[in-house]
């Protein structure tokens, strides 16, 4: 087994590659690695701020290839059969062979050349029968062709950020928004929207689903577990930190009280809102179900397991 050297290392520069500080990381990243690794045979794939995606040997940590982007890259990457799928921050979806590190194709999201706020792809991909869905921070949710690159459909989000990944079952793709506070379920082949939900806060937690119930967490410190087949919630349940101050930082109606939290429109207020805001227990965990039991982590330091 072989052990990595973990250092923060990037100072971000807007939205693309960070400027480096001179420390190195043991495969040559010189960024943080915010990227979940996928394994397969005997390759582990990840991301790294530094721009570049990278396959590396599993049992002695050399580095095989790695593929460079133009800015850094978040999201996780997904393979299926001999392709690697993973999106970055410089607006391109990419395909990439998993043995070689060369480029099959990419696809091209929206720009933002003003503000650099509605560029770049979090979420990670969903590659199910031919097809690789995705969120975008374009506020589009796309639907390529795996082989081709060609898009199939996009859905709109008329703004709003979708970084949270899909979740894909019997001909349906389920996905949340950030800004919207929606839970969407298309159908894959069209994307026509068959039906969404309304939350009360932001998404960037991504769904898991078990059965026929979907569980999500959102950024008020709840979970909640929908039913599928009748396409309602099940329950709710709310983290520790959510139960102790989330009426501090909510309307009557539920809904984020945001003058309590930012209150200002200086840089560092609204570094301090954020913080405030994820004082009520956010879930930016996914959750995972195993033997019956839900287990997700939230901001209030907490693992949660839930039968």
């Amino acid at each position: 087994m072989f052990r990595g050297n973990l250092a923060h290392t990037g100072v971000y520069d807007g939205v693309g590659v960070p400027k480096l500080t001179g420390i190195k990381w043991k495969f040559h990243t010189d960024g943080l690695i915010i990227s979940s690794p996928a394994v397969v045979d005997g390759s582990v794939y990840v991301g790294s701020t530094d721009g570049n995606l990278y396959a590396i040997d599993r049992g002695s940590g050399a580095s095989k290839w790695k593929f460079a982007t133009k800015a850094r890259v978040v999201s996780s990457p997904a393979i299926a059969g001999d392709t690697l799928f993973i999106g970055g921050w410089d607006s391109y979806f990419y395909a990439i062979d998993a043995a070689s590190g060369k480029e099959k194709w990419r696809f091209k999201t929206g720009e933002d050349p003003d503000i650099h706020n509605q560029v770049g792809i979090q979420s990670s991909a969903a590659v199910v029968d031919g097809a690789v869905y995705f969120g975008c921070r374009d506020s589009n949710f796309y639907a390529l062709d795996a082989v081709t690159g060609r898009k199939r459909w996009s859905f709109s989000n008329k703004g709003s950020w979708v970084v949270a990944s899909p979740a894909v079952l019997n001909g349906r793709v389920y996905f949340a928004t950030s800004d919207s506070e929606l839970l969407h379920a298309l159908d894959t082949k069209s994307g026509r929207e068959i039906f969404s939900l309304k939350f009360h806060f932001p998404f960037f937690a991504s769904p898991a689903i078990a059965g026929n119930t979907l569980y999500i967490g959102s950024h008020d410190g709840k979970l909640t577990a929908i039913d599928l087949k009748t396409q309602a919630r099940s329950w709710e349940f709310q983290t520790d930190a959510s139960r102790q101050k989330l009426a501090a930082f909510s309307k009557p109606d539920g809904s984020p009280n945001y003058e309590a939290v930012f209150r200002s429109s200086f840089y560092d207020d609204l570094v301090a809102g954020v913080v405030r805001m994820q004082s009520v227990g956010t879930i930016l965990s996914s959750p995972v179900i195993a033997g019956g039991v839900v287990y997700f982590g939230s901001n209030d330091g907490n693992l949660y397991a839930l039968r």
